[in-house]
């Protein structure tokens, strides 16, 4: 549903503890209207969202998620890849056709869209490294976001 705002969803991830109290949101995930070209602050939460998966420096394994938190961050990773990917792609077309920067960043869509496509195997980790796979790839597309909009948009 959309709102007057240009918010097509807003989604949050909670955490309830064996007593029943429940954490302040990990994350908020808004999900913008189509069509729009991302945000420095959209991107940012994409980020925030593969390092929900991932984790980070502080804590490289991830935090620890229950099947129905990842499921919600695999359909909100694939939200912003299907969200990302058209803007990477088209800013990479206007680049040198033989430049690297170019072929980087086609490589990473051509990855991109093979992840999209690809479902959770058992056989290579299931459902959490699928999610963790959409996160490094996502992390990737934002890295060659910025560098084309120059840290800006």
């Amino acid at each position: 549903m959309e709102d007057t705002q240009g918010v097509k969803m807003t989604i949050r991830v909670y955490k309830v503890t064996c007593d029943g109290m429940v954490t302040p949101p990990r994350t908020t995930v808004v999900v913008p209207r189509e069509g729009e070209p991302a945000s420095a602050v959209e991107v940012a939460l994409m980020r925030g969202t593969a390092e929900i998966v991932l984790g980070t420096e502080a804590s490289p394994e991830g935090i620890s998620l229950s099947g129905d938190e990842v499921v919600t961050l695999t359909q909100t990773l694939r939200g912003h890849l299907d969200r990302l990917v058209p803007e990477v792609e088209r800013a990479a077309q206007v680049l040198d056709e033989r430049g690297v920067p170019r072929h980087c960043a086609l490589a990473c869509v051509g990855e991109a869209r093979g992840k999209l496509r690809a479902g959770p195997n058992p056989r290579f980790g299931g459902d959490i490294d699928h999610a963790r796979r959409l996160a490094r790839v996502l992390k990737a597309l934002c890295e060659h976001h910025e560098s084309f909009s120059g840290g800006r948009l």
